[in-house]
C-alpha cells in the first residue's frame, strides 16, 4: 500500500501537478491540505474517477481546506469530519478496519489557543479510534516541528511551530498508539524537512522545517518499508511525503 500526503498550497494553482503526482505515484490513499478553494472551485481535472474522494473545501475565501482520496477497491468508504473540525481542517474515512485521515492543523499565528485546543481534541479523538479497536493513519500538515532537529539550525527560533507546549501536545498525540513513520525509518537524518520558506533559495539549499507527517498505528508502521519526502516535486512550499508498505 502507498499512502501520500501533500500540502498543495492552493489546489487551483497546483491542479496539473496533482494529476502528475497521481499518475506517477498511483497512491492507494492521498491526503491533500490547504486547498484554498470551495468544493465547486476544485478544478475538473482533479476529480478523477478511480478514487473515492471527499473534497472538504473551505467556505473561507482562499483559506484552508483538505481532501481525502481512497482508491476504488469496490468498497465505498464513509467520509466523516470529527467533531473538533474547524475551518474545514480534517476529513476521515474508514476502510477495512483502518481509519485514514487528512488533517491541516492551524498554524496558530492568528489564534494560538485555537491551535492548542485543536491538538488536544485531536489527541482525544486518536485515543477513541484506538479504543474502538481500529487502526489509524493520520496524515497531513501538523504545523509543528516535532523536535529541534526537525528545523534547520539557522531556522531554530522561539516561535510558534517550535514552542515547547506545542511539542508536548504533539508527543501526547503520538502517545502509545501512533508512530512517526518518517522519523522511525530515517532516525539519524538531520536534514529531514518538508517545508521551506519561499525565498533565498531555501528549498534548493534544504533549509527548512519538518511539518508534514505520516502518523500510523504501530501494526501499520511496522510494515512500512519506506517513507520519503519529494523535495524537488511541485511548486508548493511543501513537498509530498509518501509511505509505502508491502
Amino acid at each position: 500500500m502507498k499512502i501520500a500526503t501533500w500540502n498543495v498550497n492552493g489546489i487551483r494553482a497546483r491542479a496539473a501537478q496533482v494529476c502528475e503526482f497521481l499518475e506517477k505515484e498511483k497512491p492507494d490513499v492521498l491526503c491533500l491540505q490547504e486547498l484554498k478553494a470551495s468544493v465547486d472551485q476544485v478544478p475538473l481535472e482533479c476529480r478523477v474517477t478511480d478514487y473515492h474522494i471527499c473534497w472538504h473545501g473551505s467556505t473561507l475565501r482562499a483559506y484552508s481546506g483538505v481532501s481525502l482520496h481512497i482508491k476504488d477497491l469496490g468498497e465505498k468508504p464513509a467520509f466523516t469530519h470529527p467533531d473538533f473540525d474547524m475551518e474545514s481542517r480534517i476529513v476521515a474515512a474508514e476502510a477495512k478496519g483502518t481509519v485514514f485521515a487528512s488533517v491541516y492543523v492551524p498554524n496558530g499565528g492568528k489564534d494560538y489557543p485555537a491551535k492548542l485546543r485543536f491538538m488536544q481534541l485531536m489527541k482525544d479523538w486518536v485515543q477513541r479510534v484506538h479504543a474502538e479497536g481500529k487502526q489509524l493513519v493520520l496524515c497531513g500538515d501538523i504545523n509543528i516541528a516535532r523536535t529541534e532537529r526537525d528545523v534547520h539550525p539557522v531556522e531554530r527560533k522561539n516561535v510558534i511551530g517550535q514552542l515547547p507546549e506545542e511539542r508536548t501536545l504533539f508527543e501526547a498525540l503520538i502517545g502509545e498508539h501512533l508512530v512517526d513513520v518518517h522519523r522511525a525509518l530515517d532516525p539519524d537524518n538531520e536534514r529531514l524537512f518538508t517545508w521551506w520558506a519561499p525565498w533565498r533559495k531555501m528549498r534548493e539549499r534544504n533549509i527548512g522545517w519538518r511539518l508534514d507527517y505520516v502518523l500510523a498505528s504501530k501494526p501499520i508502521a511496522e510494515r512500512a518499508v519506506s517513507c520519503v519526502v519529494q523535495r524537488e516535486f511541485g511548486t508548493s512550499d511543501h513537498g509530498p511525503v509518501v509511505m509505502t508498505t508491502p
